[in-house]
């Protein structure tokens, strides 16, 4: 798949790096940053994480923007909104500012994915679409590895303070934008998208396997990183080595997976990838060496690609019109549940942290139940195998 340097490709895969850079940082830094200079426990982590994600849940609300914003335009906006949160978190000293910094964060960061996966979809060819998005992942890798690298030499060797590593992280997304904005035509749409909220009946499926998705994630999200530092005791620069070799794996495997989707399908796909989850997250529950833990989270990350799978299937059953508001309300499902999971498993964490990933084992295989209701060759019209609606 040969990609030019004017083409819509290489605006998101810049646009994903810029993304990339700023988040890893922010992940990098987060629970030793919270641990260490506001004192969080794992319920503040919790209420952290829920209010993280409640511009997750609003998602659907992009439509409206886009009735007056052109979606690559939102794209931009939103990218450097993303930045501008991370650079933010830097000065924050209390409770509260590190939770509104957040915020602002996390706005920027759901509107851009939200606008950059109805991009790619409407972009990209349904038959280029998977192995794309496994360059993707792929990209988002490499310069998650270069972000994690420099905060691993900038904190460990020149001892450089949280605030300017967030100043820096952040500061590379904001940059991103600009150069995007002064380098790049506004690309046509291929089809006029529906500028209001759609939920339809025929996608049933994709919303209950996106209503699982986003709640088994935030088990990972908010708690996998939180058990390395809590339990195991892991700094910030054991954590940076840790998400670099994810990266590492990521860049060689993703688009390798995406290739393989391809192959097999997206239902045989799913299946695996949620058959592996539920034993990782099993795992996670009676972990008692750091090295086994590492393997889980390396694990974890990497059955995570295969969710390209899901992406593609909606793409092929889905009328064109409908992928930009279809994006924005599947995201909001996709994050109904991180509203409530951070908080309340939070509380849970300080009882049981094993009684957290159970559930996520738990979640992975509801998850498996509603794939093998997949056909083999989805299409419009051919959604599901069994419930389907006219």
């Amino acid at each position: 798949m040969k990609i030019t340097r004017q083409s819509p490709e290489f605006l998101i895969l810049l646009m994903t790096i810029g993304s990339a850079i700023s988040w890893a940082v922010w992940l990098n830094l987060l629970n030793n940053f919270a641990i260490e200079e506001i004192d969080f426990t794992g319920a503040e982590m919790g209420i952290l994480q829920s209010l993280r994600e409640i511009p997750g849940f609003l998602a659907f609300t992009v439509i409206f923007v886009l009735a007056f914003v052109k979606e690559q335009k939102l794209a931009y906006i939103s990218l450097a909104m993303l930045g501008t949160g991370i650079v933010l978190t830097g000065f924050v000293e209390t409770n509260l500012t590190f939770y509104l910094a957040t915020i602002v964060m996390s706005i920027g960061f759901h509107y851009f994915e939200t606008i950059n996966g109805s991009l790619t979809l409407q972009w990209i060819d349904k038959d280029k679409t998977a192995e794309f998005l496994g360059r993707v992942i792929a990209t988002r890798a490499a310069a998650s590895i270069i972000a994690f690298s420099f905060v691993w030499v900038l904190f460990q060797q020149f001892e450089l303070s949280y605030m300017w590593l967030y100043t820096l992280g952040g500061g590379v997304a904001v940059l991103i934008v600009f150069y995007c904005w002064q380098s790049f035509p506004l690309f046509p749409e291929k089809v006029t998208q529906t500028k209001k909220i759609i939920l339809r009946k025929r996608y049933w499926l994709y919303y209950a396997l996106q209503f699982m998705s986003g709640a088994r994630r935030q088990i990972f999200v908010v708690f996998a990183g939180f058990l390395m530092v809590e339990k195991f005791e892991f700094t910030v620069a054991e954590i940076s080595m840790l998400l670099i070799a994810n990266a590492a794996i990521n860049v060689v495997f993703a688009p390798k997976i995406g290739r393989l989707i391809q192959r097999f399908g997206e239902r045989k796909s799913l299946i695996f990838e949620y058959i592996g989850l539920s034993l990782i997250f099993a795992g996670y529950a009676f972990v008692e060496s750091s090295e086994f833990a590492v393997f889980l989270y390396i694990a974890d990350h990497l059955f995570f690609s295969i969710a390209i799978a899901l992406k593609t299937y909606f793409q092929k059953i889905a009328d064109p019109a409908d992928i930009a508001s279809s994006s924005g309300v599947s995201f909001t499902i996709n994050h109904i549940a991180a509203v409530f999971i951070p908080v309340a498993f939070g509380l849970v964490w300080l009882y049981s942290p094993s009684i957290v990933f159970l559930a996520g084992s738990g979640m992975a295989i509801v998850s498996l139940i509603l794939a093998l209701n997949m056909p083999s060759k989805p299409a419009l019209g051919n959604e599901v195998l069994v419930g389907k609606f006219s």
